[in-house]
């Protein structure tokens, strides 16, 4: 089966299809995860039950009965979530003549792209959605859809980004966007530096936020601080909370203008999520596809660190998944951390902290920690340590609401050689994580 068609696998002793009311989450049963590493080094037996961490107890202390999953040989985390992608456009790169935007097609991509992402470890994804012109609201209701149907594998939040509010054109933009809140949206977006008067577009997008209670996500370059102060001024004591990205742009600003926009952001409470794997396509009006100025924001990361350093929270997404934009984006929330950190912009467990606890918290979900009382949103993945994970990490195992969801498992097989002999590789590697045994030339787990 393609990868770009994943499958949920069903849970050992379960009906594929289990019957259930529409809309409801699956039950989760009490499950234990056995003999996991966490990333202080202990190793532990976890115990779910009513989708929450119930008890961490050493590894051979839970013996209760109970569905089990060894975990030997995998370093259990949080589970990382996805602050910023545009599924409604994923897996469209191939696609010739003119891009469907028919509601079927919409929630059939942004269903396969959930499940890419949620593949990859991520349970929780927030995903932009251009709302207006001759669309209307189609793709938003389109993806409400899709997010009702992955409701027990996964949790999508849909970000409404109108398009011009400001000027004549703004009354219809407006009127869009609050239709787009009452249909069920529960964040607003916006795109600032595509307005004729970007300050205005802000200022529009914060006072229907205001007026709702939602929350902000703006797509900006940046690379303008006189536009990011103004930002800052009107964001600052806005709840649920503001956030903005991907500030490709800010990298490119002098060090010293750069740091006053971030202590700015910082004072103000503005979250910056970051797009390590390349760009998105909520600003590509402003350059062509494959352009010199897309190019440009392409090749540059928000510099994670410098505002890190000045108290700003700083979360990595994916953005572009397979589509014009970035047309062999992977949506993997372990390859963005992996970026900042290989770049030097972050320390492994910073890195992974923003594509996890930073994320989550600016996607104001709650927060998790593999400790008894926390709810059950877990990523296993083999490896001893964050930063093997981060470097090498293919065989995952992804629990959401307390119970499995998804399932990746790789094996690296080299031939019978006096090499491979001398050097004394493992030739039945997963028989030491539970998976049996192997067969021709030396294996080792990916």
């Amino acid at each position: 089966m393609p990868d770009s068609q994943p499958q949920p696998q069903p849970q050992p002793h379960q009906p594929r299809h289990p019957a259930r009311s529409e809309g409801a989450a699956p039950e989760a049963a009490t499950l234990v995860l056995g003999g996991a590493r966490l990333a202080d080094g202990r190793t532990v037996d976890v115990r779910l039950s009513g989708g929450r961490i119930e008890a961490v107890g050493t590894a051979g202390s839970l013996t209760a009965p109970a569905a089990r999953v060894d975990l030997n040989g995998y370093l259990l985390l949080p589970a990382p979530a996805e602050p910023h992608a545009h599924c409604d456009t994923a897996l469209t790169a191939d696609v010739e003549g003119p891009l469907s935007y028919a509601p079927e097609d919409i929630q059939r991509r942004t269903t396969e792209a959930a499940l890419l992402h949620l593949g990859h470890g991520a349970t929780a994804l927030r995903t932009h959605v251009r709302i207006g012109g001759v669309h209307g609201l189609r793709s938003l209701e389109a993806v409400l859809s899709a997010r009702r149907a992955l409701r027990g594998l996964a949790d999508l939040t849909a970000v409404a980004v109108p398009r011009v509010l400001t000027g004549a054109a703004g009354a219809d933009g407006l009127a869009m966007l609050r239709d787009a809140v009452k249909m069920g949206a529960p964040v607003i977006g916006g795109c600032p530096d595509l307005d004729p008067d970007p300050t205005g577009h802000a200022e529009a997008v914060l006072s229907v936020a205001a007026e709702h209670g939602c929350a902000v996500d703006l797509h900006t370059d940046g690379t303008d601080p006189a536009r990011l102060s103004r930002l800052a001024a009107m964001a600052g004591g806005l709840r649920p909370g503001v956030s903005i990205g991907p500030c490709g742009g800010l990298g490119l600003l002098p060090r010293e203008v750069a740091a006053r926009a971030a202590d700015q952001l910082a004072a103000a409470g503005v979250t910056v999520v970051c797009l390590p794997q390349g760009d998105c396509g909520g600003l590509e009006e402003r350059a062509a596809p494959s352009g010199p100025a897309r190019a440009a924001r392409a090749a540059h990361c928000a510099p994670a660190r410098l505002l890190r350093a000045a108290g700003v929270r700083v979360a990595a997404g994916s953005g572009a998944l397979r589509d014009a934009a970035n047309p062999v984006g992977r949506g993997d929330p372990l390859e963005a951390a992996y970026l900042l950190a290989s770049r030097g912009e972050l320390r492994p467990e910073e890195a992974y902290d923003a594509v996890c606890g930073s994320a989550r918290a600016a996607m104001g979900l709650a927060e998790v920690r593999v400790e008894a009382g926390f709810p059950a949103e877990l990523l296993a993945v083999r490896g001893e340590g964050v930063a093997a994970v981060l470097s090498l990490a293919y065989s995952r195992i992804v629990v959401h609401r307390g119970r499995v969801v998804a399932r990746t498992s790789a094996v690296r097989e080299y031939c019978d050689s006096a090499v491979a002999v001398a050097l004394d590789l493992p030739r039945q590697s997963r028989a030491r994580d539970g998976g049996g045994s192997g067969s021709g030339g030396p294996q080792q787990p990916g």
